[in-house]
């Protein structure tokens, strides 16, 4: 099986014209469907909201898009929680789900009125002191042991440094009552990247059974159920893709039959999906510039793990079309390398793809989210452009390629390197 992508070799052709390779790319139009699936599949909740997971793509061009559906920001960060400011989101549109968290990074994230997400219980005595208990709060519940859907295991959220235990969540939760909150929410991520439609219908179930046990046990009634992130994309060709319609068609079932019984029929249903909402609709394109044979028929790229980290540091796979050949037979064994002085920095190991010349331009699929947002400067490596493919197929820049003032502007408080070369 292939994927297709978003452009063709001719429209790279022109674009390469004006921006240079390498560059991330991102389908407008991909995107923005998208966002009209994510909230059609939860319009029977009144009070559904997607929150953005902004470290998946953090480009403000990108972040603009999303708000036009009603979509907001989920930050982890001071520098997060001032983008989502900056770019006009209200308070309520912003959730701040952090670990480790700085004094500061509380107080600024109240005084906009972020909703926060404590991640520990600990942080409930650090919150009040440094900033005060907000009358909306949230805590993130970790269940522990071993989180599986029917016989697969999923994930291990024992082993994960996230959340509070379920002990912690009730007391931490009653201690919160008594502080002076007012609006409770719960929020987990017990598994990342799932390609199946039951992973939020089995989380919703927990958390379900969880709010109605909080109600019962201490009088809280639960104003939003946060399901987090965790909805993945097919990087494999050979993947079926979720339906986002039937998880969340899944997730009204269980809300029905857990939530409504017990009095909590109003409660409102969150997400924070990054890479489902953006992933697939972007693409890393980038211009062969040597092959080198020795034990293995080696491609060299003029992008490298800088500009796309997955490959190196999860052995993560990409699919990888050849621009211009896409119908031809993938017969050649190829390990796609960057130029970082690292062995890691291979975009594909021992990949079938047709015959590479150097020149070709390859499309590196499924890099809009966690792409251009893990980059680094690695051996002076300077992170690429950021460009949008509009519906109509015109292209904006949206984000500049970086220079070596941009490298080395942290120095502006000396001369070190006033007489550096331009060019």
């Amino acid at each position: 099986m292939e994927k297709k992508p978003f452009v063709t070799k001719e429209e790279i052709e022109e674009i390469v014209k004006t921006y240079p390779t390498p560059f991330h790319i991102y389908d407008e139009a991909g995107i923005r469907k998208n966002c009209e699936d994510v909230q059609e599949a939860f319009s029977w909740n009144p009070g559904y909201r997607e929150f953005f997971a902004v470290k998946a793509n953090p480009n403000p061009f990108i972040l603009k898009i999303l708000k036009e559906y009603g979509i907001g920001c989920d930050c982890s960060s001071m520098v997060e929680l001032k983008i989502a400011h900056a770019l006009g989101f209200p308070g309520d549109m912003i959730m701040f789900s952090s670990n480790v968290t700085p004094a500061e990074e509380y107080v600024y994230a109240k005084k906009i009125g972020a909703i926060i997400n404590l991640d520990d219980i600990s942080h409930i005595e650090y919150l009040e002191n440094c900033a005060g208990i907000p009358e909306t709060i949230c805590c993130r519940y970790n269940p522990g042991g071993v989180f599986k859907i029917h016989n697969n295991i999923m994930d291990n959220p024992a082993e994960a440094k996230y959340g509070f235990t379920t002990e912690q969540l009730f007391e931490g939760m009653a201690k919160l009552k008594e502080k002076g909150a007012k609006r409770f929410g719960i929020h987990a991520f017990l598994a990342s990247n799932t390609v199946t439609n039951e992973y939020y219908p089995t989380l919703a179930r927990t958390l379900f059974e969880t709010a109605v046990e909080l109600k019962n046990r201490l009088d809280i009634k639960i104003s939003f159920i946060n399901l987090s992130g965790g909805v993945g994309i097919p990087y494999r060709p050979d993947q079926t893709p979720n339906d986002i319609r039937v998880i969340g068609e899944g997730v009204r079932k269980a809300f029905e039959e857990v939530m409504v019984p017990a009095g909590l029929g109003d409660a409102a249903i969150y997400t924070e999906m990054g890479r489902f909402m953006t992933g697939p609709y972007g693409g890393l394109v980038t211009k062969v510039l040597h092959e080198k044979k020795t034990y293995r028929d080696y491609i060299g790229c003029d992008a490298c793990a800088a500009n796309l980290m997955r490959p190196a540091v999860y052995d993560a796979y990409h699919h990888i079309t050849v621009l211009g050949k896409e119908n031809e037979t993938c017969d050649h064994k190829y390990d796609v390398t960057g130029s970082l002085c690292e062995n890691c920095d291979k975009f594909a190991k021992e990949r079938m793809l047709p015959e590479i010349n150097i020149g070709d331009y390859l499309f590196i699929h499924d890099t809009g989210a966690h792409g251009y947002a893990m980059g680094y400067q690695y051996n002076g490596k300077l992170r690429s452009a950021e460009l949008l493919l509009h519906p109509d197929h015109t292209v904006t820049l949206i984000r500049r390629a970086e220079n070596i003032h941009d490298y080395l502007s942290t120095f502006d408080f000396c001369d070190v390197y006033d007489g550096i070369d331009e060019d």
